[in-house]
């Protein structure tokens, strides 16, 4: 038998989020790992709950995420943008709440190439005129 699910791809920086919703109690799975235990700081845990807790959802679906790439805050931040558009796919009503949020939109910010000449993508050498 084939167990409903909703999916959605998170991403930000250099990370992407696979996540997967399926009805449940409110436990979240982030690679295989406990979700307490993959983020120990709590300021990522509220960033990744914000869009369960926007729509009132947080205790109806288990979340399963494989997430790749970047660091922890990066990785938070494309779960937190999966969460959102897998629970669009759940019910496309609750896009007006999660867009006025700001939580559908991709965080298209990343760091900038490191250009030749200079030391750093946008700090100059040292000018002189003598």
């Amino acid at each position: 038998m084939a167990e409903i699910q909703y999916y959605g791809t998170g991403r930000r920086k250099t990370s992407v989020a696979r996540v997967y919703l399926r009805p449940g109690t409110g436990k979240i799975l982030v690679n295989r790992r406990d979700f307490d235990e993959y983020f120990p700081n709590r300021v990522l845990k509220m960033v990744i709950r914000q869009p369960l807790l926007l729509t009132e959802t947080a205790d109806k679906f288990d979340i399963l995420v494989n997430v790749r790439g970047g660091g922890s805050t990066g990785q938070a931040g494309a779960i937190r943008h999966g969460i959102a558009r897998a629970l669009v796919e759940y019910n496309p009503e609750l896009r007006p709440r999660l867009k006025a949020s700001g939580l559908l939109t991709r965080d298209a910010r990343k760091v900038e190439r490191k250009k030749y000449g200079q030391p750093k993508a946008r700090k100059r050498f040292q000018f002189s005129k003598r």
